[in-house]
């Protein structure tokens, strides 16, 4: 069963630190050093001190910025700068967004769930995880006892039976607000009526968690529950370690998309429009859909029209041209990834890594691929107008469903196979593991 609970979260006092979108960030894996420079000087009590404390001069072990977060945490629970809420909650979250001329809202909760191992509950991974950022992690939360941004989880309600009960206990309560360097604003409110809590819990028991963001730091918060347990440390069935914050997002909600992520291949020769012809004649159907970026603007609508996972927009930056590319013939798949399940294989990521790229185009091309992960169709553009690769991949994204089929059978969905935007803040509440 899936346990959620609410907890007694600490927040930043705004009467003490003024705005809220001062003080919040993005999640640490996609902050650079530029950005990490930035939100230093955004605010004193800005939670990258925190979340990626940096290195500073005079540091003598590689400890010392885990200790120095972990310093800044308990001084500004100290002088109130964050406080404790008096009653357990859980947390309504919502977005509001635009992607590509559209507005969108997602709305979900943050609450606690009780830790399993992947593979023995309800909670189901569909990322691989590398071993230096869940060492990076680990260090952190045993310095701080802390979990400093929420994992993103999914879970299905069609009806949105769940988030119901915790939306009417809003009521006309205003939230807390913040706005962040992407102009997403980010709606907040602490929900402590029992009656709605406890609806949301019993709706929640039978259904299954995906993790959408946050597979290390999940795995994290296991490995830290397991040290201390094996340590004796850990106490009780219900000591906070036992559990990790989350998001909970409804598979249903009108709000949560999954947006393509783009690939820029470079190591190749430059290749022609003839070039990619003659590479995939024989599984694939070609069309010309023009040339530059109108021509990178019809193939991508042409991909988005047909909903399909069988599609690509083609670009050849040596010519400027683009096709878009339909998938008529994928047997060479079920060799080449024949260790993987149909769904799996059926992938847009899949064709385009496993059919596409590694096979039809390495056997005429060979060399060292490398690769460029990007969102936006103008950054596909710009990249071709810069000649800063010299293939450009317009993938579909794979759908919500893709990631319930293939992670409810543990299998791990190929890297890069989903962009969840946009990412939960770090900073809008802390959970303590003590």
């Amino acid at each position: 069963m899936a346990e959620v609970q609410p907890f007694r979260g600490w927040r930043y006092d705004v009467s003490q630190v003024g705005s809220l979108s001062d003080v919040v960030a993005p999640p640490y894996d996609v902050i650079n050093a530029e950005q990490q420079k930035g939100l230093y000087e955004a605010h004193p009590c800005n939670v990258i001190r925190l979340e990626l404390n940096r290195d500073e001069p005079g540091d003598d072990t590689p400890q010392a910025k885990y200790e120095r977060a972990t310093g800044f945490l308990r001084r500004w629970q100290q002088d109130g700068i964050l406080t404790q809420d008096r009653e357990p909650c859980v947390y309504v979250y919502h977005q509001e967004f635009e992607w590509e001329g559209k507005t969108f809202v997602r709305k979900g909760f943050m609450g606690r769930i009780r830790l399993e191992e992947f593979g023995k509950g309800k909670v189901f991974p569909h990322e691989h995880t590398l071993s230096g950022p869940k060492m990076d992690r680990l260090h952190l939360l045993r310095a701080t006892k802390t979990n400093l941004s929420p994992i993103f989880g999914l879970f299905p309600d069609p009806s949105g039976a769940v988030q119901a009960p915790l939306e009417a206990a809003l009521a006309s309560t205003p939230p807390l607000q913040a706005t962040d360097h992407l102009g997403v604003v980010h709606k907040f409110w602490p929900v402590h009526s029992q009656a709605a809590i406890s609806a949301m819990q019993q709706r929640m028991i039978d259904l299954p968690i995906f993790i959408a963001d946050g597979h290390h730091r999940y795995e994290t918060a296991v490995n830290y529950r397991n040290e201390l347990k094996a340590a004796g440390k850990l106490g009780d069935d219900n000591a906070a370690a036992n559990f990790v914050m989350m998001m909970f997002i409804g598979m249903s909600d009108p709000g949560l998309v999954i947006m393509p992520t783009h690939r820029l291949v470079s190591g190749l020769p430059n290749l022609t429009a003839a070039d990619l012809k003659a590479a995939l004649s024989g599984h694939f159907e070609l069309e010309s859909a023009g040339k530059g970026t109108a021509g990178a603007q019809e193939a991508w609508g042409l991909v988005e029209a047909d909903g399909g996972q069988n599609v690509f927009g083609l670009g050849t930056v040596a010519d400027g041209e683009w096709l878009f590319a339909r998938c008529t013939d994928d047997s060479p798949m079920a060799t080449l990834a024949a260790d993987q399940t149909p769904a799996w294989r059926e992938l847009g990521v899949s064709i385009l890594h496993k059919l596409i790229l590694e096979h039809l185009i390495k056997t005429k091309f060979p060399g060292e691929q490398k690769f460029q992960y990007v969102h936006l169709l103008d950054e596909v553009t710009e990249a071709v107008d810069k000649k800063t690769c010299q293939l450009a991949c317009l993938v579909p994204p794979a759908q919500i469903s893709h990631v319930q089929d293939i992670a409810s059978k543990l299998e791990k969905m190929p890297p890069k196979s989903t962009y969840f935007y946009p990412k939960l803040l770090s900073g809008l509440v802390f959970h303590s593991v003590e």
